[in-house]
């Protein structure tokens, strides 16, 4: 059944309940008018029918519906519609969020907090990043590439913040608010002086990390944030380092310790799936300290090495047709080969998958497509630093 199929019936049913709770009301009313006591002003009929009519749904109908719709909706700006029910009430939230998967289960981003739940393991979320020098902003869009009407969905953006010694940017669900004390602030990413070294900091604690981070604790007492019961902070959550390449010798060489994803997360099986690999991102419970076997180390990611095309002249990845231009910015991250000590051998199938790849196809756009185990956030971040100075790098 179609879309406006389902609304029929909604109006169908609107109507039959409509009818009987003004007769109920209108009975009310006409045995009231018979008493002489005074009562307060309450809710108006129709507040009392518009409120009681969606939420009263028999639940075997709801549920039904709201299946079909997600099913049925797949895409953005589609997709509001799923978005939608979720806000009608109570009850309706409740089902759309039984239904609603995660995006590593169904490979779509739906609420906000998809933004920081890991992506699908068979296949990357394709996403596309714009860049506005003029404002300094840079916005992360659903979707392949940019559509020709520009009514993309805006996932999340950044603005860069210039500073005497480092360089912040600063990442908010909107485009317009960038404060930290906003409920749409995520995060933020810190670079040093010469750009060789970024730290992601999240604004909500990680119950998986792999490691126990420092938080560093901000003197913002009144915050709205989207989780009231933690406190406005920092949490590290991972770090990147630049080599240095001073005599520009080679592509620049990048390394991500990702301290809120343990190094076992690429080496859970796949009779796994939907069970004990889910990350909960809803859980505020302060992290644990890594076991002693070394199966909660930090994740390592490394830039796949490019080979040099004699013909071209120049180094060279297969992006799989999603970049077109060369770029000193174009990269793809895989999990490390040779980890550090105490860290678990990655199988070899797993160092061949792109985890993360970044590439440009046009005047301040590029694509961005991320897999399992990093989320939108988190790849996200990875691809700003791209875009910071590199004095010592370039």
């Amino acid at each position: 059944m179609s879309f406006k199929g389902i609304v029929r019936e909604l109006i169908e049913i609107k109507d039959g309940i409509g009818n009987l709770s003004r007769r109920r009301l209108e009975w009310k009313n006409w045995g009231s008018r018979n008493r002489s006591h005074i009562v307060p002003n309450q809710a108006s009929p129709c507040e009392f029918v518009e409120q009681g009519l969606w939420a009263n749904l028999p639940p075997e109908l709801l549920l039904d519906i709201i299946r079909r719709i997600e099913v049925s909706e797949t895409s953005w700006p589609a997709r509001t519609v799923v978005v939608s029910c979720a806000a009608v009430c109570r009850s309706w939230r409740e089902v759309t969020k039984e239904i609603v998967q995660t995006p590593e289960l169904c490979g779509r981003l739906t609420f906000p907090i998809s933004l920081k739940q890991p992506g699908p393991r068979d296949f990357p979320i394709q996403c596309f990043i714009k860049r506005d020098s003029a404002t300094s902003t840079i916005r992360l869009y659903s979707g392949p590439t940019p559509s020709e009407d520009e009514n993309d969905k805006l996932l999340l953006a950044a603005r860069k913040i210039r500073r005497a010694t480092t360089r912040d940017f600063v990442i908010s669900l909107v485009v317009d608010d960038f404060s930290r004390t906003s409920s749409t602030y995520l995060g933020k990413m810190r670079s040093n002086f010469l750009g060789t070294k970024f730290t992601v900091y999240d604004s909500q604690p990680q119950p998986n990390a792999a490691v126990k981070t420092s938080s560093r604790s901000s003197r913002r007492f009144h915050s709205k944030r989207v989780f009231p019961r933690v406190p406005p902070c920092s949490y590290r959550i991972a770090t990147l380092s630049y080599e240095v390449n001073v005599l520009r010798r080679g592509p620049r060489k990048l390394h991500c310790l990702m301290h809120s994803i343990p190094a076992s997360a690429i080496q859970v099986p796949a009779g796994l799936q939907g069970k004990d690999r889910v990350t909960d991102f809803s859980s505020v419970s302060p992290p644990e300290p890594p076991p002693a076997d070394g199966s909660r180390w930090p994740l390592v990611l490394e830039n796949k090495a490019p080979r040099w095309h004699e013909q071209l002249q120049c180094w060279c990845l297969n992006f799989g047709g999603r970049v077109t231009m060369a770029s000193v910015k174009n990269f793809q991250l895989v999990a490390a080969a040779r980890p550090p000590p105490h860290h678990r051998n990655v199988p070899a199938p797993e160092q061949e998958k792109v985890i993360l790849q970044f590439g440009k196809i046009g005047k301040d756009v590029f694509t961005m497509d991320y897999r399992y185990p990093l989320s939108a956030f988190q790849a996200f971040a990875i691809c700003l630093s791209s875009f910071d100075t590199k004095p010592a790098c370039e």
